[in-house]
């Protein structure tokens, strides 16, 4: 039986519905309020519902599962090829609708509420280690306004911030020294708050399996193993190692025209967040690896650093896939089998 394909274009408050009628043909364009959406859906029979993946899509998307429906997210840039005319709720409904029915459109794994958790505490850790780095660097440039120069580091500063607090307080204000020394206090602030976020990383890693176990990949901490099951949901959801590693951006992107093709640099679609974690672990593996590996070695022969440290990336990105998508264990000694 074919089903219903219905656009939906979420926002804040108000909702645009697309849909065709299979029996009369009719278009069905219509306006929704934000409490009447699921009320909406409750009164029909299982359809294909399509939808933009942005902020408050999964919660959609989980409801609307839970209702019989099938729901298909897709990234934006997707849909955006297939709006026609002005820019506006109406069409983007139908660009979604229009988008949802084609077959080489990639969906977004529809995460469950757990994972999105995750997720969650990896933006809150995110942010407070932008908000450390900020706070740091606008002491430092305060206090070098007084002539106190610091040398790099977190701990450099901290080794000199009470001898400069002590030398300043002879010739400021006293308002402008506690309002320093508190700035200065309110690093160590965030370092606990950063801190209580990866402990609670750390106790929901060793309880998922799936994290255990690419978290025995050379390269793989706890960060990036609890942020990547996180987001990839499904690993079956991609077809091999290598379309994976293509949504994290770490493959070349190519140029070409009449059959001659160009390799270029690295894409860098999909995950910032994923492919920094990626090749910060690879440039570690290269870094304190005793022996790194003969394939590592003969790359580093003929190509630059940051080559061999994206490839290694890419590479942990294709274990992983592997490891979770086959259920596998890690093994440094595994040799991968082509298809006879």
């Amino acid at each position: 039986m074919k089903h219903t394909v219905v656009g939906v274009d979420i926002a804040k408050s108000v909702f645009q519905i697309h849909s065709v009628d299979l029996e009369t043909g009719e278009i069905i364009s219509k306006q929704l309020k934000r409490a009447r959406l699921l009320e909406y859906f409750a009164n029909r029979k299982p359809c294909l519902i399509g939808m933009e993946a942005c902020g408050g899509s999964q919660h959609w998307a989980r409801c609307l599962t839970a209702m019989g429906h099938q729901v298909k997210l897709m990234p934006g840039n997707a849909v955006k090829a297939f709006v026609t005319g002005n820019k506006n709720d109406v069409g983007d409904a139908k660009a979604i609708w229009t988008a949802v029915q084609q077959p080489g459109v990639r969906a977004v794994a529809i995460k469950t509420e757990e994972q999105q958790a995750v997720l969650a505490m990896h933006r809150m850790r995110q942010q407070l280690v932008k908000f450390r780095t900020m706070q740091s660097n606008g002491l430092r440039g305060l206090m070098m306004e007084y002539g106190e120069v610091m040398a790099v580091g977190r701990a450099a500063l901290n080794r000199a911030m009470p001898d400069a607090l002590a030398r300043l307080n002879k010739r400021l204000p006293a308002m402008l020294i506690a309002s320093l020394r508190q700035q200065w206090e309110m690093l160590s602030k965030l370092d606990e708050q950063i801190a209580h976020i990866e402990q609670r990383l750390l106790d929901w890693m060793k309880q998922d399996k799936a994290c255990k176990t690419i978290a025995a990949i050379p390269g793989v901490g706890m960060l990036t193993a609890t942020a990547v099951v996180a987001s990839m949901g499904d690993a079956k959801a991609f077809r091999c190692a290598r379309e994976f590693a293509a949504w994290l951006g770490l493959v070349p992107r190519q140029c070409g025209t009449g059959g001659r093709v160009r390799l270029l640099g690295i894409s860098k679609r999909g995950d910032t967040y994923l492919r920094t974690l990626l090749i910060h672990g690879a440039r570690a593996v290269l870094t304190h690896a005793k022996e790194p590996g003969a394939w590592i070695a003969q790359l580093a022969k003929r190509r630059p650093p940051n080559v061999v440290t994206v490839a290694l990336a890419n590479k942990m990105a294709r274990t992983i896939w592997a490891l979770l998508a086959h259920g596998r264990e890690y093994s440094n000694t595994h040799v991968s089998v082509g298809p006879a």
